[in-house]
């Protein structure tokens, strides 16, 4: 029987952003909330629930990510550094231990512009196991893992999905009557539809449908290639999320997930 505890992450950090590069250079992944990287917390949020095996696709400006983590126990710990000729000491020596379970990352070159359902594809040989996550480097909200994966594997499908009911967050809705009279208005409102907040489950064999009659290098889809494939195989299932989510696609995301960490912290589960 496979380990359920310590199920592989992918985590999608290969894009361009292009809707955060105009108010940013730094990668959107790497654009921070509360000192740290939006992509950091979606790591902790995997780890709370003793997921710490995480694979990232990289693409675009992988560099930057490749650097972040390269300095990570620099840039988060006490450290001693001795330089000079003296073989005698340790070149460097971290104090005080880190806040979080031991992390292994491995860090795969995918390509520039691949399609997220071959960035899958590029990074099988670190996935072991029945099974893998797959979520988004942008996205967070206070999902239970450990729900998410009885769910799955309770319904015996090839995949699941979180699914998140957005809110209207820019606009009030108002409601009328047939004379144009304001019966209701609602500010904020939750839309009516369900929509893919990543948070996703994958058994292995899905794997196999990826490359299934293609080959390895074509660019497939996974949202409007692989997915639409399970969904017409009936190997879709949708995990309803109710909780906080909340992805960071513009700068203004960036300033308003500040501001929620500052005052609430609400996807810290950690």
């Amino acid at each position: 029987m496979s380990n359920n505890t310590d199920i592989p992450v992918v985590i999608f950090c290969g894009g361009a952003g292009t809707r955060m590069r105009g108010g940013t250079l730094t990668k959107k992944e790497l654009v921070e909330v509360g000192d740290r990287p939006i992509l950091w917390h979606v790591m902790r949020i995997f780890s709370a629930y003793g997921h710490n095996h995480f694979v990232l696709p990289l693409g675009y400006a992988g560099h930057q990510i490749r650097r972040y983590f390269y300095d990570y126990e620099a840039m988060t710990r006490d450290v001693t550094l001795t330089i000079g000729n003296d073989a005698n000491q340790t070149p460097l020596h971290f104090h005080n231990g880190s806040d979080h379970a031991a992390w292994r990352i491995d860090m795969v070159e995918t390509g520039l512009n691949t399609d997220k359902a071959s960035r899958i594809a590029r990074v099988a040989d670190y996935l072991a196991g029945d099974r893998f996550f797959v979520t988004y480097g942008d996205g967070v909200g206070d999902v239970d893992l450990a729900g998410l994966v009885d769910f799955h594997l309770l319904h015996g499908k090839l995949a699941t999905v979180t699914a998140i009911r957005p809110k209207a967050y820019q606009y009030g809705v108002l409601h009328t009557d047939e004379t144009d009279r304001v019966t209701e208005y609602q500010q904020y409102p939750p839309l009516p539809y369900w929509i893919n907040g990543g948070f996703m489950l994958f058994e292995r064999a899905v794997l196999d449908l990826i490359g299934a009659g293609d080959n390895i290098g074509d660019d497939i889809a996974l949202e409007t290639g692989v997915m639409r494939d399970l969904v017409a195989q009936g190997e879709l299932m949708v995990y309803r999320h109710n909780g906080f989510w909340r992805s960071m696609d513009t700068l203004k995301d960036a300033l308003e997930l500040e501001e929620v960490w500052q005052t609430d912290t609400p996807w810290k589960v950690w």
